[in-house]
């Protein structure tokens, strides 16, 4: 009932407003439009309250539905740190559990074309940094440190709305095909979600990396999401490019969202939690070869937090990988820290798989899981044999496969293919491989 008398007295508001502005001409034209300005604003904060009103209502009604499931579902499923593992077989305590039912099945990401390639060129996740520490391998003109969350594990640069710029240091040689993904959770100390915003540039040029422009430069690519919106345009000295964008929401207050971006020479594609949100043929300027990677809040909103920064190689030739070569490693299976499920996100991955054995029905295979060092050697074992084993499940269940084809082992730590000794080696270690029998 509150919420009908509130839309009753919401319309009244409005008709008046809406009077008040036609009054035979005698209100002079400036002062109409900042009565019009100011009716906007108050529609647009009653349709808000009008939807918290609704919203909490199908909230209330979740809820009583939730009272009457059962309630000693498994306290360990997935906690919801989109594209980030740490390998170690334990989650943090501090993380927020969902109940297995919650999660998208692969399925669901059907259309999801997006395959990560097979080497890691770059991968930063500040565990090497002190909490409270700036981190060592970046740079700021402002303020910013590493903290820790009660709902994410890990660590994560925080980053001070108040005009900064966050440059990555580490010289870069990316190829003309690569991909960069990267976690946000954004936050508003008001609670706003109309005011999150950020820039996320790549650079092709050592300098300029501070300055309060949002353009990358000399050249580069510009990439701003928002509460409403997402953009991006490529930037070239006295050439014009087509900025793409979509009016879709991708930055929720105190919520991860996982951004993958990929490169292809001009084209560019951007995908958000799993869905496509822009791809765009020409996008990108040609011919130069990007170095530095920045995070720029100078005129943005909000106070966020970055961590699970990637950078791989483009998507491999799975045929002549696991055919030819009888060797496959994948960095595009996805798992939650500890957790042995397979995520959506792993489709397109499992999908080219899937392809090349449908392709070569004689063709067998052994799925191989491998952890990092970190964490219990047992645990690392048992937790690299249960997700190969459901790598296997998700071939047979959502693609078809013969459950006879496929073999599955886990190697847990024991066989890494680089050092344990930073975020970015760790990483190459956390991996699917698929051998040819």
């Amino acid at each position: 009932m509150k919420t009908i008398a509130f839309i009753l007295s919401f319309l009244f508001l409005i008709s008046f407003a809406g009077a008040q502005i036609d009054i035979g001409g005698k209100i002079k034209d400036k002062t109409q439009q900042r009565i019009e300005n100011k009716t906007d604003r108050t529609i647009d904060k009653g349709l808000d309250k009008t939807e918290e009103g609704v919203d909490g209502v199908f909230k209330k009604k979740d809820k009583d539905k939730d009272k009457d499931k059962d309630k000693d579902k498994d306290k360990d499923s997935d906690d919801g740190n989109s594209g980030s593992d740490d390998g170690n077989g334990s989650s943090d305590g501090n993380s927020t559990t969902k109940t297995s039912d919650e999660n998208p099945t692969l399925m669901s990401y059907s259309k999801y074309d997006f395959v990560p390639g097979d080497q890691i060129l770059f991968y930063e996740d500040f565990s090497q940094d002190a909490i409270g520490d700036f981190p060592a391998l970046w740079t700021t003109d402002g303020t910013g440190e590493i903290r820790t969350l009660n709902n994410y594990p890990g660590n994560w640069l925080y980053m001070n709305g108040d005009g900064s710029a966050y440059c990555l240091m580490k010289d870069l040689v990316l190829p003309e095909n690569f991909i960069v993904e990267y976690d946000i959770v954004a936050q508003n100390l008001e609670n706003n979600e109309n005011g999150l915003s950020y820039i996320f540039n790549l650079y092709s040029s050592k300098k300029d990396w501070l300055d309060d422009r949002s353009w990358p430069g000399t050249s580069g690519f510009y990439f701003r999401p928002t509460y409403y919106r997402i953009s991006a345009k490529g930037y070239y000295p006295d050439k014009e490019f087509i900025e793409m964008s979509n009016d879709i929401k991708t930055l929720k207050n105190n919520t991860l969202t996982h951004y993958i971006i990929w490169v292809q020479k001009r084209r560019l594609r951007v995908y958000v939690n799993g869905q496509k949100i822009l791809d765009g043929p020409t996008a990108l300027p040609e011919g130069i070869s990007y170095n530095r990677l920045r995070f720029h809040m100078w005129g943005e909103t909000g106070q966020h937090f970055v961590s699970n920064i990637k950078i791989t190689t483009a998507a491999p030739d799975t045929r002549s990988k696991l055919l030819t070569d009888g060797k496959l490693i994948s960095y595009g299976i996805y798992f939650d820290s500890g957790k042995d499920e397979v995520k959506a996100e792993s489709y397109g991955a499992l999908n080219d798989i899937a392809k090349v054995l449908k392709e070569n029905p004689d063709v067998k295979i052994k799925v191989v899981g491998h952890t990092d060092a970190d964490g219990d050697d047992n645990n690392n074992l048992d937790l690299s044999k249960r997700r190969a084993a459901n790598v296997k499940n998700a071939l047979v269940k959502d693609f078809g496969i013969d459950a006879g084809r496929i073999e599955t082992d886990g190697a847990g730590e024991s066989q890494p293919i680089a050092g344990n000794d930073n975020p970015e080696n760790k990483s190459k270690n956390r991996r699917v491989e698929f051998l040819k029998l």
